[in-house]
């Protein structure tokens, strides 16, 4: 199995398309949610192309797009830090880092490394000297936080729930 990852900082048509069909089988158990629809992925999708740095890392297994992992650049202004549930050490925020939005892997092709694989290439080509996202420890009863623990990730803070959102673990490590 060879998979080819290809970087995106826009999206055409096919991109999108691409990115929305890995999407909705990565959540398929998840789509009833209203915070998993398509729709609503969709919507938050567009406002992260619009943001500073957005990057997407998508695989491929010939044709077929099989994962991927995407990010911006935060500052000390974004409304990312805003969110967060405690107030954050002083300086933390002096300095951008890369807001990992989005990770996912279809099922055939997990567990041999290459959701970490798209990871390190998102994180390859970036100029910030840290790199954090959010998960949901509850996500395969802690499973998917303990990936992130044994990638270096460390959980610093949480973010509280929305209506339709978990509490969700904030977590960070040096790029």
């Amino acid at each position: 199995m060879t998979i080819e990852l290809r970087h995106h900082t826009d999206l055409t048509a096919q991109v999108n398309q691409d990115l929305l069909a890995v999407y909705a089988d990565v959540r398929a158990p998840l789509l009833h949610l209203a915070n998993y629809r398509v729709e609503a992925f969709a919507e938050r999708l567009d406002r992260h192309v619009g943001d500073p740095g957005f990057e997407l890392v998508l695989g491929y297994d010939g044709d077929l797009p099989i994962g991927y992992a995407y990010g911006n650049t935060v500052d000390a202004g974004d409304r990312y830090w805003k969110r967060m549930a405690e107030p954050l050490p002083e300086g933390f925020t002096n300095t951008p880092v890369l807001a990992i939005k989005e990770i996912g892997v279809r099922t055939p092709w997990r567990g041999n490394g290459t959701a970490r694989r798209m990871h390190d290439e998102l994180l390859a080509r970036r100029s910030e000297d840290r790199v954090t996202l959010m998960v949901n420890p509850l996500a395969g009863d802690g499973k998917v936080q303990a990936v992130y623990e044994s990638w270096g990730y460390r959980a610093i803070n949480s973010q509280p729930p929305s209506p339709d959102s978990p509490r969700l673990a904030v977590m960070v490590r040096p790029r």
